[in-house]
């Protein structure tokens, strides 16, 4: 939740589809090639709603992984990303 002065407040899952977090974890295969898996976690009940994995994603393919498990479980009240770097792992 965003405040007026820029800063935020993390919200706590309250109940089942509440807040569901949404992150890329990335990897590399073993002949070196890039894999990114994002993960749908519902914040509540600490159940993985999905785990997707490519080679590459787009903002649309997280549109409907996102779409699909509303679809599934109902929609989230919330939905939480970190927005943080991206980058692979040195090897």
């Amino acid at each position: 939740m965003w405040l007026n002065d820029g800063s935020c407040i993390r919200l706590r899952p309250e109940h089942k589809n509440h807040v569901w977090a949404y992150d890329f974890v990335f990897d590399r295969t073993h002949n070196g090639r890039s894999l990114k898996l994002l993960t749908v976690v519902d914040g509540y009940s600490r159940e993985c709603l999905a785990v997707e994995v490519g080679r590459k994603m787009t903002s649309g393919d997280v549109l409907k992984v996102l779409a699909r498990q509303m679809l599934q479980h109902g929609v989230s009240e919330h939905i939480r990303s970190d927005n943080g770097p991206s980058s692979l792992p040195k090897r």
